[in-house]
């Protein structure tokens, strides 16, 4: 009873604070107060009901004992950081969106494109990625390569479409000004196309920020070499080790959260002018 007892108070005392803030008008870094918050009482709830309740670390290790475990086996988290991330995620995900991008301005210059293409895309967004992924292992071998495939998979379909959906966004007023001007093609695309298609884009780019990670993780599980994040997490489960498997949970939810967190920072950087943007 004491370690619910401390379990309701720390989740009292959490919701309080974050009342508190939300009446509050935060600018800046401190508008990142109440997810910390929030986390840091998820975090010391999970300690509490752990220890308090005596669960097995089989079962549902303390942050505690996954910190230490993050601490002892850093080199390790890192070269399975490196080779799932760097190689294959970030890869994967420059190749999907450049490809999806550069084919999404194509559809939007040609109807035959639009007609054929995109219905296609659709068929390939559909594609199971447990039953993709060992078809790019076949091709591709079993080290980054394979991964990065599978991430341009998941990638490209969602990047063509807000491509396409973004050059379709404009006023049909600005379009009018331009052919007044008597500018060409790739004037209206670069200069009032594009720049009104932005938002779109970064929401293709954020949408793929996750997806690369979480395609190249379970690219891992059907075959990879003897690093990456896939892999040690499906090793360790098999050892029951599974503070360690959090460990590269952990990892990837931190690198993920970051890899999203940059996009949104370009994002407002580039697009400073859209009303989501100054709001």
């Amino acid at each position: 009873m004491s370690a619910l007892a401390a379990a309701l108070a720390v989740w009292l005392g959490g919701w309080g604070l974050n009342a508190w803030l939300a009446r509050r008008a935060l600018r800046g870094p401190a508008r990142l107060l109440p997810p910390v918050v929030f986390g840091a009482t998820l975090l010391i709830l999970w300690e509490l009901l752990v220890r308090g309740l005596e669960v097995s670390p089989v079962l549902l290790p303390a942050p505690s004992a996954i910190w230490a475990r993050m601490q002892a086996s850093w080199p390790v988290l890192w070269t399975d950081l490196v080779q799932t991330f760097v190689r294959g995620a970030l890869t994967g995900y420059a190749i999907g969106c450049g490809a999806g991008f550069l084919v999404g301005v194509a559809v939007d210059r040609s109807p035959f494109l639009r007609r054929g293409l995109l219905p296609v895309g659709g068929f390939v967004s559909a594609l199971p990625i447990i039953g993709m992924a060992p078809i790019m292992v076949m091709w591709f071998g079993f080290d980054w390569q394979s991964k990065a495939a599978v991430v341009v998979l998941m990638t490209f379909f969602p990047m063509l479409v807000n491509t396409v959906q973004g050059l379709a966004a404009t006023e049909p007023m600005q379009a009018d000004l331009m052919r007044t001007y008597a500018a060409s093609y790739g004037q209206t695309l670069t200069r009032l196309r594009l720049p009104a298609a932005a938002p779109f884009l970064f929401n293709g780019l954020k949408i793929c920020t996750t997806l690369a990670l979480i395609g190249a993780i379970v690219a891992e599980f059907f075959g990879s070499p003897t690093s990456g994040m896939g892999f040690r997490i499906s090793t360790e489960v098999g050892r029951l080790a599974l503070d360690m498997v959090w460990a590269e949970i952990a990892v990837a939810a931190v690198v993920g959260s970051a890899f999203y967190g940059l996009v949104a920072l370009i994002e407002r950087a580039v697009t400073f002018w859209h009303p989501s943007q100054r709001g």
